[in-house]
């Protein structure tokens, strides 16, 4: 134990600071029911006379108890800051627990014009559609001034934007074009998300009218109505998009996930040998080398060595294309034979003649190279070449010369499949025609490009389309 002088008076304060804390715990876990207990008294604070070291063997509680009767006095207003202090330990803890429906005192109600500010929400059954309409020609002109930055005249998408026309049966296809028209099952979300957030930067600066007829313009793209068509809250919840029974409540909890919360079998689980139902060279997907051998076979070292490899295959070679062949196929084909074939069919020729007036076989490559050029304003909605599919607008392979609105599995506005049925063909007449003014031509036709007007640009366009046979 120690011997300071100063330790007896350490250990009074010692004590009583226990003490102090116990009854703050009582106090606080009872509520203040429990009776309270009478300050310790506490040992004037004096320094302790050298003499009296053996009262430092004493323990905390007897030396609080021994306190002398005289100072009780003293020690008197040093227990009511004491006392204080609990009760004001314990206030907080009260204080602390508050009712759940007390208000927190912050803000105030919103008011009804602000929540109905912020309720701009559309459902699909139509709760929530401001009054207001907007018809096609008016939602080209919006869509154009807000929309055609990003999503193109046509609502084809430009570069990485997303596409809002065409993809109609592609839902199947490895990489299907998700649209408005061929993958959204509700047009309220059109309208929804155009009102709320669009234009991108610029949201809720559009008008409700502006918005209808915006979404009424994307209707017309994705050809569900036609260009006269007026969209309104009224005929609002008629409109049933292609693809409305393309979406089913996720059944995956049901269906799939019981099949993999079962126990695995980690060991000894199969119950066949294993055995090889099919090689990569079946299945043609192993590529090869020249000579025929799967790519990056390591030659015969020995042979390599020795130079043995390609001698022998260039002498077994050899003699599979003598000159006495090519001697004897060479007859076969006299010039006599060529001009004897380009001659004598004078009414092939006569059949052939209007589609060579059109692009003739011999077009200049310079007005087929600017065709090409010009063609490019065209691509975002027409495919051309080996594989071209119809997308906003039909493929072209093979129109010159042929039928109106021919292109299979396309949907053509009525005005143009009459044309068609009628036998309306796309010869070098009509084509300028249309490609001058479309929607003179073909009253509701649903391309809005307003037309080539330089004649030179229609015909380098058609020698083009010419180049490309069904």
């Amino acid at each position: 134990m120690s011997r300071s002088p100063e330790f007896p008076t350490i250990l009074a304060v010692t004590g009583w600071a226990t003490a102090a804390t116990v009854a703050a715990f009582v106090f606080a876990t009872t509520g203040g029911d429990a009776p309270t207990a009478e300050p310790a008294p506490a040992v004037a604070m004096q320094p302790a006379e050298p003499a009296a070291p053996e009262a430092a063997t004493a323990d905390v509680e007897p030396a609080v108890e021994a306190a002398p009767a005289t100072d009780t006095a003293e020690a008197a207003p040093e227990a009511t800051p004491a006392s204080e202090t609990v009760v004001a330990e314990a206030a907080p803890a009260e204080a602390a627990v508050l009712p759940a429906s007390s208000p927190l005192g912050l803000g105030r109600p919103a008011l009804p014009e602000e929540i109905e500010a912020w309720d701009v929400a559309v459902l699909p059954d139509g709760t929530g559609l401001p009054e207001g309409s907007g018809d096609v020609e008016t939602g080209d002109m919006v869509f154009g001034e807000n929309c055609a930055s990003c999503h193109g005249d046509f609502a084809e998408g430009l570069d990485s934007w997303p596409v809002l026309a065409g993809g109609a049966g592609s839902l199947k296809d490895p990489r299907p074009v998700k649209t408005i028209g061929s993958y959204w099952p509700y047009l309220s979300t059109v309208f929804d998300y155009v009102h709320r957030s669009m234009p991108f930067g610029q949201a809720q600066t559009l008008s409700v009218d502006d918005t209808y007829a915006i979404t009424a313009f994307l209707l017309y793209s994705n050809g569900m109505v036609e260009d006269d068509f007026v969209l309104s809250n009224e005929n609002f919840t008629t409109i049933v998009m292609p693809n409305a029974e393309g979406f089913y409540p996720d059944d995956r909890a049901t269906t799939e996930y019981p099949l993999f919360s079962a126990e695995p079998c980690m060991e000894n689980c199969r119950t066949a040998p294993p055995k090889v139902t099919k090689r990569a060279v079946d299945l043609n997907v192993t590529p090869e080398d020249e000579d025929g051998k799967p790519a990056g076979t390591l030659p015969v070292i020995t042979l390599a060595t020795t130079g043995d490899v390609t001698a022998p295959t260039e002498t077994a070679e050899a003699p599979t294309e003598p000159a006495p062949v090519e001697t004897a196929e060479a007859p076969t084909e006299p010039a006599p034979v060529e001009v004897a074939e380009a001659t004598p069919e004078p009414a092939a020729a006569e059949a052939s003649a209007e589609p060579a007036a059109e692009a003739p076989t011999g077009a200049d490559p310079a007005l087929i190279a600017a065709g090409e050029t010009v063609f490019k304003k065209c691509t975002a909605c027409h495919k051309l070449g080996e594989g071209a599919k119809s997308a906003v607008g039909p493929a072209l392979n093979g129109v010159v010369g042929n039928a109106m609105a021919a292109a299979e599995g396309f949907k053509y506005s009525a005005t143009l499949a009459e044309m068609g049925a009628a036998g309306g063909v796309w010869d070098d007449a009509s084509l300028h025609a249309f490609l001058e003014n479309p929607k003179g031509f073909v009253k509701g036709t649903k391309m809005s490009f307003a037309g080539l007007k330089k004649p030179e640009d229609r015909d380098a366009v058609i020698a083009y389309l010419a180049t490309f046979g069904p």
